[in-house]
């Protein structure tokens, strides 16, 4: 059964600015912007609305009201920002929280209420808590967001209704501007003495439609339930996600580890039910002071084991700070995957397939960092440095074959580097060449083997390559650029180093 929250800020811009200026706290303040050619009231702190100062009024007469008025700036979007912010904030309590402009959330609060003893005391400590930031808030909960709407702006507090339909009776009593409705519609249904939602709700629906258009019976729609409101939430939700939050505050490393090991153990459980497992994970923590911390890992085959996973997390969990404490914990899991079966051998048709070997990458690449571990497959061209990429996974197979008709280097360079080569003509292979100011004799050589240039990729000489190995048994791959030419110097490179 779906349970939404509204929570209304009726003093929304005030108290953020008396959170980014502390000496504004009860004193006469008000926001203003210019509105065709006068300055205009757009918010009033508590202390000014005593004095007679609301929103909407001239700024001149609300000066009138109060000696000594201070008028700051309206901010354009300020709402919005603010909103925003305590929306990301109230993702501790549900992840679906949606803003509701211009002074209000909207939460779905389906099946989060329990781990709080209820949706009375859930709701407080909600309310308590926004009082501690310095906002002043009125929630109410019901089973239908127009009802929770209406019920937080014009119900009595505290406002938590059963799931027994019972919005339709606390409905009755409110007047139309409960339901949403644009000001025309309302000043209509006050002309005819409609001045509570009871006056007409049970009349003909015709009869409502042909008067005040079908604005009115979707809004009634919506705060009964005959009509689906969905919410945009301020984040995605993620399919693949547990959360924990904590009776006290968690301060100690062992204290993240239990919980981190719960939620693993919780949503791998998930994952084995369904045939998947994660190949990302987040783990958040929503500290006290509002602040997050989180960390996050990466496995190189989908993974749903508990243990594995954990040990990845563990070489990360320094890199949160509880500080003053955490209190909710969030496991999520953006990337999954469909489960492979296990593999009992390390080679498979040409592939890596052993689990083992996958968790083993995972540590190495938790503990040195991303980037460390590479694999690489052929590729089908003949120009050395096209001849190999970069495998994207660790389960992708190679389109073609090494080449193994020639010898090639178990460490090819990138980008060839120059040397000096001493070396007979025309295609003699060289007696020595310098590399990086070492010089090295050349013992042994075989070639040479023309590479011609890819003409359907780009243009330029060939390539003449020998395999040569020094008076210290270290063997190179050197290349000419084009053919030997007695009236020019010809080009010589080390293209890379074999075993």
């Amino acid at each position: 059964m779906q349970r939404f929250m509204s929570i209304w800020f009726p003093h929304l811009l005030a108290e953020g600015m008396i959170r980014r200026r502390k000496e504004l706290s009860n004193t006469a303040f008000v926001l203003a912007a210019p509105d065709h050619g006068r300055m205009r009231i757009t918010a009033a702190s508590i202390a000014a609305q005593a004095r007679g100062i609301y929103p909407g009024m001239a700024v001149a007469d609300g000066r009138a009201l109060a000696v000594g008025l201070q008028v700051l700036d309206h901010e354009p979007g300020m709402d919005q920002k603010l909103l925003t912010a305590l929306g990301h904030w109230c993702i501790r309590y549900t992840p679906v929280v949606a803003t509701d402009l211009p002074d209000g959330l909207l939460l779905d609060v389906s099946g989060c209420a329990h781990l709080w003893g209820g949706e009375e005391k859930y709701a407080a400590d909600i309310q308590n808590r926004l009082k501690g930031l310095g906002y002043t808030t009125r929630i109410a909960i019901a089973g239908m967001v127009g009802a929770a709407w209406a019920l937080a702006r014009y119900g009595k507090e505290p406002v938590v209704l059963t799931p027994s339909g019972e919005e339709r009776l606390f409905l009755m009593s409110l007047p139309p501007v409960a339901l949403r409705l644009e000001a025309t519609i309302i000043e209509r249904l006050q002309k005819l003495g409609l001045y509570t939602i009871g006056h007409f709700m049970n009349m003909d629906r015709s009869i409502l439609r042909r008067r005040f258009g079908v604005g009115l019976l979707e809004r009634m729609d919506q705060a009964l339930g005959w009509k689906e409101e969905p919410l945009t939430a301020l984040q995605p939700v993620e399919p693949y996600q547990e959360r924990l939050p904590c009776l006290e505050p968690i301060m100690t490393r062992s204290g993240i580890e239990i919980a981190l090991q719960q939620l693993l153990k919780i949503l791998c459980e998930r994952l084995i039910k369904e045939g998947k497992g994660l190949r990302k994970a987040v783990f958040k923590a929503y500290r006290i002071d509002s602040e997050v911390q989180q960390i996050e890992i990466g496995t190189h085959l989908p993974s749903q084991q508990p243990a594995h996973l954990f040990k990845l997390f563990e070489l990360k969990i320094d890199h949160i700070e509880p500080a003053l404490g955490i209190e909710l914990f969030i496991l999520e899991a953006p990337s999954v995957e469909k489960a492979r079966s296990s593999q009992k051998t390390l080679w498979h048709n040409g592939t890596l397939n052993d689990s083992r070997l996958a968790e083993l990458l995972d540590q190495l690449t938790g503990k040195l960092g991303k980037g460390i571990v590479h694999r690489y497959l052929p590729a089908e061209h003949f120009w050395p440095e096209r001849s190999v990429k970069e495998a994207q996974e660790l389960q992708e197979q190679p389109a073609t074959a090494w080449r193994n008709d020639r010898p090639r280097p178990v460490r090819l360079l990138s980008v060839p580097e120059p040397v000096e080569v001493a070396a007979p003509i025309p295609d003699y292979p060289p007696m020595h060449f310098r590399h990086r100011g070492i010089l090295h004799t050349i013992k042994k050589a075989d070639g040479p083997e023309r590479i011609e240039r890819e003409w359907w990729i780009d243009q330029g000489q060939y390539r003449d390559y020998y395999v040569v190995e020094d008076e210290k048994g270290e063997r190179f791959w050197l290349f000419r650029l084009g053919h030997y030419t007695g009236g020019k110097p010809h080009r010589w490179f080390l293209h890379g180093f074999f075993a």
